[in-house]
């Protein structure tokens, strides 16, 4: 079974200061004292001036950007936020997750806002729920002519390549997590 995404983060954590000696709590806090304010800026330094991989640098700017004294949403939050009233749809995330997940040990699930992307060494997909009746999934795919339910992805999302549209759990199929692989297998 795939890990939570709250056991994620607790891993992420975990092993950042394993790596670099600093708990999370003083990444943040050097993440604040940089003055940057926007998560990508934010991001970028700790990469740059720091040495810190994408995924550390992502998770310490996320938490860098809560107010001081509020408690930052977990991935769990965003994720039951994305699917508030849109329950009938959160068995096809947990498919594709679980699905995703028996790729490797490598797939990182990232919550956002409104959606989740899906990395490995880079993003190679992102999963959706763009209206009360469909979940989107984005795939970042070179080199494959759209076909059938393989969509070009167009002006829907630049970060990706291609689109599927699912409104039933069992629309997480083979052919499905084929073309996420192919996704994978290219990041």
């Amino acid at each position: 079974m795939p890990k939570s995404v709250d056991e994620m983060a607790a891993s992420l954590t975990k092993n950042l200061e394993e790596k670099t000696g600093k708990s999370i709590e003083e990444w943040v806090r050097i993440a604040r004292q940089s003055g940057e304010t926007k998560h990508m800026k934010i991001l970028k330094y700790l990469q740059d001036n720091h040495g810190l991989t994408y995924g550390y640098a992502n998770t310490i700017a996320t938490m860098a950007r809560v107010p001081e004294g509020d408690a930052p949403q977990t991935g769990s939050d965003l994720i039951e936020a994305q699917y508030s009233q849109k329950e009938s749809l959160r068995p096809i995330y947990d498919a594709l997750i679980e699905g995703v997940s028996a790729f490797g040990d490598d797939v990182e699930v990232s919550p956002k806002k409104s959606y989740v992307s899906l990395r490995r060494s880079k993003q190679f997909a992102l999963v959706q729920p763009s209206t009360r009746t469909r979940v989107d999934i984005g795939i970042k795919i070179k080199d494959c002519e759209p076909a059938g339910r393989l969509e070009a992805a167009g002006s829907w999302n630049s970060m990706v390549s291609h689109r599927v549209r699912l409104t039933d759990v069992n629309q997480v199929d083979e052919e499905l997590l084929g073309w996420l692989r192919i996704g994978y297998d290219q990041a």
